[in-house]
């Protein structure tokens, strides 16, 4: 349901300089609990003094002359599909496991299969690093599922107290057997995970199903295994129940015994889907009700004849950890490469931008990241008068400090050519009087000469006097004249050595503009609304390998989910009532006969709609009682951008078909955004532009028409009027326009911080039914929340909506069918 954030970074801003800038204590996961509203700032001037002594330089040069590279020395992968590219959960998980490649996730067979089969002018992909080495085994095995291989989460402290309090052996039991049961199921993730299958699979002394203790040491895992595979059965329950083995869609070989819960979810996008499916196998009764008349909500694929295009959600973020990798193997989902080469193209015509000026100006917006990252973390300089400062701000308000700076340089380069100049004046006047002195003297020598009496002392003495002092001045002359010299030779290297007039050129401005534009695609968002502090706070949990699209269409994914599925489309929520007893949605079918409202009553809902639709004023969603003020308040901070792409579909391929992205630089920083980046990713031929930041909104009010013209103008631009036909169809996304989105994806909005997901996350109790009564013992929570928008590690993805789903399948089961994953004494 998710749209794709392009990616990241993953394009990303999966920029290497950029995240281990952000990498700093203040901004990492388990220490992003500060105040949003502290840290307060006098004002610029305190921010401009502040950043001109302590923010490491930029260099600068003559209107974008090469500068040195960032300190980490990596060239980042800026294109690839999002700036962000959401992180591993645990950051003490051995280097070894980061490097997880796609490779581990499938058998040889499978690699052989239509399932996942790059085409063959895919394979080659020279402007794209190697993935890195792969772990294996049990490990592999954790860091697939997320997991740390050698150390309990805290969810399964939390789930397993006993064992977190036991002995360390026994947590080295439960690991190696968590650890086991991942890796069978990931072997072969088609076909349902059963405890007595993973029994089985739980090597001696791990399972013991002999029903007696194994001799050993005391204190060793021998003797700590117990035969009634009691801790088998209770890993297994916890990662069924939780989503890390049996989700998605495989062959179920034990169907779940019916339970007595029902949930009403809503919305039928990848989170509500993979909700559905999972507590459906825990045996519940679910409804899924879908305002659209399709299922997938921000994933969408366009299919016409030949042609595709997806026009949401397009781009797998890495498969190293991503639960997509599962859905992969489980579906026919066709995964090819993008690759990474993307050439920028001038904003008047063909000409490409040189890789040198490219490289040179994408160093210096990673440098200017880089500052704004030190501003807000090291000089915690984060509200200006009281509010915070955005992204954006923060990014003019360097370039102007860089630009005051290239002025303040090239005054002291005059006032040091003047001086020099001075100083050549005062050494000229000396050496033109002495100059005179010199043939004064040697007049006056001369007459002497003349006038010089065979053996006279006086006239004798007259002479080597005169003598004596014209050597003198000839000398200081001589030093007059060195000294000259050297003057003119520092004037002449300033001279020819001058700084630059400005810190950027125009056409560096419109270059890096370019790149701002890719950031605000990768946000869905202009930078001026992004947050300072928290807009890439997810960073760290960022999936390995490379970014894959779907050949088939990424709409292959709900509509798999949905299969089996009680889906009811075309049915609008109007209102959720919940209480202490239970649910009620009242809903109603658009497109029904009867234009009446149903009520369905259940347990629990799932509430998936997307926080534009959340955000929404007047609501479209009535919640009774109303949403609490720390929900709502929550709902208000975060942002919710958009993002439109136009996808145009030709006759033939008239651009190089070996590259996947091409980028058209825009000639003012308003229009940065429009038609900024071409994906060609589909066999047909297809052009998919992209339109973000400010241009994103300005599109929504123009005509289909005035689009494609605009479209096939720069395409024209780039490639030949001649060369570029009129296209067989065109379609144009609205999404801020559409009334079941708002919008594209979430993003950390100035104010906001990952806080803030956190609480989008957090279940509704009911309030005591008497004001200021103490909540009762079965007063439950009924009200639960899942979407992109949910998810701190994982927002705006289609990944992070369904860990979400996941999540909340779990929560729900939890909560109303006990925790099968207790000791056995304590199950209800």
């Amino acid at each position: 349901m998710e749209m794709e954030k392009k990616e990241k970074e993953t394009i990303s801003s999966g920029d290497e300089a950029k995240k281990k800038e952000r990498s700093s204590p203040s901004s990492s996961e388990g220490n992003q609990q500060e105040d949003t509203t502290g840290g307060q700032s006098s004002g610029h001037t305190t921010i401009g003094a502040a950043l001109s002594i302590n923010v490491p330089t930029i260099p600068t040069g003559n209107g974008g002359q090469s500068h040195k590279s960032s300190s980490n020395g990596s060239e980042p992968s800026r294109r690839m599909s999002r700036r962000k590219r959401p992180r591993v959960e645990y950051k003490e998980m051995d280097d070894k496991l980061a490097n997880l490649s796609e490779d581990e996730y499938y058998s040889e067979e499978e690699k052989q299969t239509k399932v996942f089969k790059p085409l063959e002018d895919e394979v080659e992909e020279s402007d794209t690093e190697p993935d890195p080495k792969t772990a294996s085994g049990l490990e592999g095995a954790a860091f697939s599922a997320r997991l740390p291989h050698d150390k309990m989460t805290s969810q399964e402290a939390a789930c397993f107290p006993d064992i977190i309090q036991s002995p360390s052996q026994t947590q080295k039991l439960f690991l190696h057997i968590r650890n086991r049961l991942l890796q069978v199921w990931f072997e072969n993730p088609k076909v349902q995970l059963t405890l007595q299958n993973a029994d089985t699979m739980i090597e001696t002394p791990y399972n013991n199903g002999d029903g007696k203790e194994v001799p050993g040491p005391e204190g060793t895992l021998e003797s700590l295994a117990k035969g009634d595979g009691e801790m088998v059965r209770r890993v297994h329950a916890y990662l069924e129940r939780h989503g890390f083995i049996n989700f998605g869609i495989f062959k179920v070989l034990k169907q779940p015994q019916p339970q007595s819960l029902k949930v009403v979810i809503i919305g039928a996008g990848v989170a509500g889907l993979a909700a559905a499916r999972q507590l459906q196998s825990f045996g519940a009764e679910v409804t899924v009700l879908e305002a659209r008349e399709r299922v997938g909500g921000r994933v969408i694929t366009y299919r016409k004849g030949q042609y595709l295009a997806d026009l949401g959600a397009m781009i797998v973020t890495g498969l190293g950890g991503n639960p997509m990798t599962i859905i992969s193997k489980q579906i026919l989902m066709e995964l090819a490469k993008v690759k990474q080469k993307c050439p920028l193209f001038e904003s008047g015509g063909q000409t490409q931008i040189a890789k040198e000026k490219d490289e040179m100006v994408e160093r210096e917006f990673n440098r200017l990241l880089e500052a704004t990252s030190y501003m807000s973390h090291q000089l915690d300089l984060n509200f200006l008068s009281g509010k915070p400062v955005s992204l954006g701000e923060a990014l003019e308000l360097i370039i102007k400090l860089q630009e005051k700076q290239v002025k303040e340089t090239k005054l002291e380069y005059l006032k040091s050519i003047s001086k020099l100049q001075e100083k050549l004046k005062a050494n000229q006047i000396q050496m033109l009087e002495l100059q005179e002195k010199i043939k004064e003297l040697h007049k006056q020598l001369k007459e002497a000469e003349d006038q010089k009496v065979a053996k006279d002392i006086t006239s004798e003495f007259l002479v080597r006097s005169k003598t004596r002092d014209l050597r003198v001045a000839c000398k200081e002359f001589n030093t007059l004249k060195e000294e000259q010299e050297s003057l003119d030779q520092k004037i002449k290297d300033l001279e020819n050595n001058p700084p630059s007039d400005v810190y950027l050129s125009s056409r560096d401005r419109q270059i890096l503009d370019w790149h701002f534009a890719n950031l605000e695609f990768a946000n869905a968002t202009p930078l001026s609304t992004l947050s300072l502090k928290h807009w890439d706070q997810d960073d760290d949990f960022e999936f390995t390998g490379s970014h894959y699209t779907v050949k088939n269409g990424y709409s292959c994914v709900p509509l798999a989910l949905s299969e089996g599925q009680n889906v009811k489309l075309n049915t609008v929520v109007r209102q959720v009532k919940y209480s202490a007893t239970g649910v009620e949605v009242v809903a109603q079918n658009v497109k029904g006969q009867q234009p009446g409202t149903v009520t369905y009553k259940a347990d629990a809902a799932l509430c998936t709609i997307p926080l534009g639709v959340l955000k929404q004023a007047p609501p479209v969603l009535q919640f009774v009682p109303p949403l609490p003020e720390w929900k709502t308040s929550a709902i208000q901070r975060m942002g919710y951008g958009n993002l439109n792409k136009v996808a145009l579909c030709f006759e033939k391929v008239f651009w190089e078909p070996s590259i996947n992205l091409f980028g058209h630089v825009g000639s003012t920083t308003a229009s940065r955004g429009e038609l900024f980046l071409f994906w060609n990713l589909y066999r047909a031929p297809v052009l998919l532009a992209l339109v973000a930041g400010e241009a994103a909104q300005i599109m929504e009010n123009v005509s289909d028409d005035v689009i494609v013209g605009r479209c096939l103008t720069v395409l024209r631009g780039i490639f030949g009027h001649n060369v570029v036909p009129q296209p067989k169809d065109a379609v144009v996304t609205r999404w801020r326009a559409d009334p079941w989105s708002r919008g594209s994806y979430s993003y950390v909005a100035a104010g906001s911080s990952g806080n803030d997901y956190d609480l989008m996350a957090t279940p509704v109790t009911p309030s005591p039914i008497v004001p200021g009564a103490p909540p009762q013992a079965n007063n439950l929570p009924r009200l639960f929340f899942g979407g992109e928008h949910t998810i701190r590690n994982y927002p705006a993805t289609v990944h992070g909506a369904m860990l979400s789903g996941l999540r909340e399948a779990g929560r729900i089961a939890d909560q109303f069918l006990g925790s099968p994953y207790a000791p056995q004494s304590q199950r209800r």
